[in-house]
């Protein structure tokens, strides 16, 4: 059964690689705007103004104006007679909303500075504007008192890379699948006895997890954060280092190499009817390039860099992005780690070796508990609860 649906898919990978890899070539789409509404963040933190569409917007772009004016510009796109304004409230004092050669401009007068982020919403055809105070505001007692606990950042999800009949790349008779879940494990253990917090593995042993799934586990059994653990290969023997990637579009061959190497377990599952969505990309990449979890996504990458460079004294390669499917998948801030290079005997070596594994694991415990204090300390939450305090060793 296989074989037989294998034969008939090699241009959906393809497809993939071809679409990742042009995201600036994708052809815009056009769009009827029917109504502008305007709600508050569920967690008190800003507002978010959504347009409702039939059709959909691929190209888009956010004017940061001045600190309390945003300008957002939709290309290809059109305002219905008689769309629906719903009237301007909380953090936006007044829009306006006017066709204008082709594009639709929304212009946003805030009563206090606001950092703008734009981004499809990824269950319907809809546009969503994101517009965070740039000074996180205090908890009102409701929220402290109703959800607060539900704000924190209590769980977190470890995706060990590969596993079963994919064993990663693998050098010096090392295994991708069994560094990655010796770390993995070990990071957990850190978190749990440390932080408090709950930990998802998406594998404890050695078995094949498809990416969708790893993206479903994250979504539904924690929703908070997701970090992919990898291992890295390259053609040159020299090749060292972490590297920690974000979503987005790649911005060198290398980067795009991983992606690629990353996204080609597809080939190995037996059902791919998963990703037959992404056949048409626009709409993908795009959600990719304008995340709402981008900025986040990005500073934790930056942590873990940070980490390893002090904590592991490992060569960094940098925060770089790319389209990782597995990361597209999980709805919250997420990152792919690449712990080092198997291709590389030195760093083979440190990757099997318990000294490197703890040293890497005890780096991603501290980046996530970097995260995780200011993050809570963004909403107002008390940083000496019980459950919150953290060891610092």
């Amino acid at each position: 059964m296989f074989c037989k649906l294998t034969t008939h898919l090699p241009s959906l990978r393809s497809l993939i690689l071809l679409a990742l890899a042009a995201f600036a070539a994708l052809p815009a789409l056009s769009a009827d705007i029917q109504r502008v509404s305007i709600t508050e963040r569920s967690d008190g933190q800003g507002y978010v103004v959504r347009l409702h569409t039939v059709g959909v917007l691929s190209q888009f772009e956010v004017r940061q104006v001045a600190p309390e004016l945003v300008e957002l510009v939709v290309q290809d796109a059109y305002l219905v007679e008689g769309a629906q304004r719903d009237g301007a409230t909380g953090i936006v004092q007044d829009y306006s909303v006017r066709n204008r050669d082709g594009s639709v401009v929304l212009s946003f007068q805030l009563a206090a500075p606001a950092t703008a982020t734009a981004y499809p919403d990824r269950d319907t055809d809809d546009l969503l504007l994101g517009l965070a105070y740039t000074e996180p505001q205090p908890v009102s007692p409701f929220f402290a008192e109703e959800t607060g606990e539900n704000w924190r950042l209590d769980c977190v999800v470890i995706d060990a890379g590969h596993g079963g009949h994919d064993p990663g790349t693998h050098g010096h008779g090392i295994r991708e699948k069994d560094v990655t879940l010796s770390v993995a494990l070990k990071v957990g253990q850190y978190v749990e006895e440390r932080l408090g917090m709950n930990v998802v593995y998406t594998r404890t042993s050695d078995r094949f997890v498809e990416l969708h799934e790893r993206g479903r586990i994250a979504n539904e059994q924690c929703g908070k954060l997701f970090i992919s653990i990898h291992a890295n290969a390259a053609g040159s023997a020299r090749a060292r280092g972490t590297e920690t990637f974000f979503i987005g579009q790649h911005k060198a061959d290398d980067a795009r190499e991983i992606m690629e190497r990353e996204n080609s377990v597809v080939d190995l599952e037996a059902d791919q009817s998963h990703y037959e969505g992404l056949g048409d990309m626009s709409m993908v990449l795009q959600s990719m390039a304008s995340s709402a979890y981008q900025t986040e996504s990005e500073h934790l990458a930056s942590l873990i860099e940070g980490q390893f460079s002090e904590r592991a004294r490992r060569r960094s390669r940098g925060v770089k992005q790319a389209g990782f499917l597995v990361l597209w998948r999980a709805s919250m801030p997420a990152v792919l780690v690449e712990l080092g290079f198997l291709s590389n005997r030195n760093e083979a070596r440190f990757l099997a070796s318990e000294e490197g594994q703890d040293l890497l694991a005890s780096g991603l415990y501290r980046a996530i508990r970097d995260y995780k204090e200011r993050y809570e300390a963004g909403l107002g939450l008390d940083p000496t609860a019980p459950d919150h305090v953290a060891a610092r060793d």
